[in-house]
């Protein structure tokens, strides 16, 4: 059993995976974007990276979760990549996007082999989803914010994530 857990669906789940802080070099990572190509984080090297994590973007907070740092994407600025990281399929999140309109976060499926959640310590592995949970990786890879949000139905910290983006280099 995991030494970490997550609130989800009425009891706390374990996590795998490390509790990721601020100053760790971040983790590389493999996960398919919506057209089933496969995406790392070295794909966006040079970039901010704004990763926001969500158990499933079929529900309501994840929902919101998602449109929020869409809509703030545009104030960041191109140097800063805003990547959602689900484990719903590429089909499902494809759907999702274009049904409400997201246009400035990559949303990618960490389904194939939980990759993403191992290394950054969101895997749910009771459920095989993620947990909710929020990072800011600075152009040299380096955490520079990790909020691990404790439960499911609960939002991240919204101004102090967009903060730390701003702030990083």
């Amino acid at each position: 059993m995991a030494d970490r857990t997550f609130g989800f669906a009425g009891k706390q789940v374990p996590l795998q995976g490390p509790e990721l802080k601020p100053g760790d070099k971040a983790p590389d990572f493999e996960v398919q974007a919506n057209d089933l190509s496969r995406v790392t984080l070295s794909d966006t090297k040079g970039k901010v990276r704004l990763i926001s994590v969500v158990p499933s973007l079929d529900t309501g907070v994840c929902d919101a979760q998602t449109r929020r740092f869409n809509e703030e994407g545009a104030k960041l600025g191109d140097h800063v990549a805003i990547l959602t990281i689900s484990a719903d399929l590429p089909f499902a999140q494809k759907r999702w996007c274009g049904a409400a309109g997201i246009d400035k976060v990559q949303t990618l499926s960490d389904h194939l082999n939980m990759a993403f959640g191992s290394a950054y310590g969101t895997y749910n592995t009771e459920y095989r989803l993620e947990s909710r949970a929020v990072f800011v990786v600075d152009s040299s890879d380096t955490v520079t914010y990790a909020e691990y949000v404790p439960a499911a139905g609960e939002h991240p910290n919204y101004e102090a994530a967009l903060e730390a983006a701003k702030a990083a280099k």
